[in-house]
């Protein structure tokens, strides 16, 4: 069994339900519709592109999937983040935009944007006590050859290679696309969530997602809402 800490937007909301039914699946458990059509796609081309997306769900990373330290537990973890999402406001997107990344798409924000990755970082060091150390099967796994030194060495200290000065906040959309196939899904992505991105995107959650066993899909476990009691000060 894995965890990992997302955002992803309330199950009611336009974003989230605009992304569930491209991904053919509600992580919130909802029965979603097949997929459809969209664009010049066909439903089986939707479908295929949107596969490797869909066990995850619609949802940005902040806390990688990672097996539970012998120490904690289920309950300890959640309470801890009821705990965090209490004292730490919301971050607000000016603006998310249908981006490419390694070849696959996703949105991102239009521009850099600090407290996003600032916040993100804070996700990243308060739970990391509940995150079991990396077997030597699962650092094979993110082909450590393949990464820069920063990002083999936050794999190693961190679980995850993309975190701090190498996080790049993204809510993927599909798998990796080639060169030939990426016009026509960009324009096929473009048009469902156009009007939708014309809003900006409040990041005011924390969710826990669950893998029950391997390759099961993720799913939702608690939803917890950020800010609503402010952080105590100091002396």
């Amino acid at each position: 069994m894995r965890y990992a800490i997302y955002f992803t937007p309330r199950q009611d909301e336009p974003l989230a339900r605009i992304a569930a039914n491209w991904l053919g699946r509600d992580p919130f458990g909802a029965p979603t519709r097949p997929v459809e059509g969209v664009g010049a796609l066909s439903a089986a081309e939707v479908a295929f592109h949107t596969a490797s997306a869909r066990r995850y769900g619609f949802h940005a990373t902040l806390k990688a999937p990672f097996r539970l330290a012998p120490s904690e537990s289920e309950a300890s973890l959640r309470a801890a983040l009821d705990d965090f999402a209490e004292v730490t406001p919301p971050v607000v997107i000016p603006r998310l935009v249908v981006g490419q990344i390694d070849g696959f798409f996703a949105l991102v924000p239009e521009s850099p944007f600090e407290p996003l990755n600032s916040f993100a970082g804070e996700v990243v060091r308060a739970f990391d006590r509940f995150r079991a150390p990396l077997t030597e099967a699962e650092i094979e796994r993110r082909s450590p050859d393949s990464l820069k030194p920063d990002e083999f060495r936050n794999l190693c200290q961190w679980g995850y290679p993309y975190v701090f000065e190498t996080f790049r906040f993204h809510m993927t959309l599909s798998g990796r696309v080639g060169p030939q196939e990426s016009p026509r899904l960009r324009a096929a992505i473009d048009s469902l969530f156009a009007d939708v991105l014309q809003r900006p995107v409040p990041v005011d959650t924390l969710t826990l997602f669950v893998e029950t066993e391997p390759r099961a899909p993720f799913m939702v476990l608690s939803h917890h809402v950020l800010g609503r009691r402010p952080a105590r000060k100091t002396a």
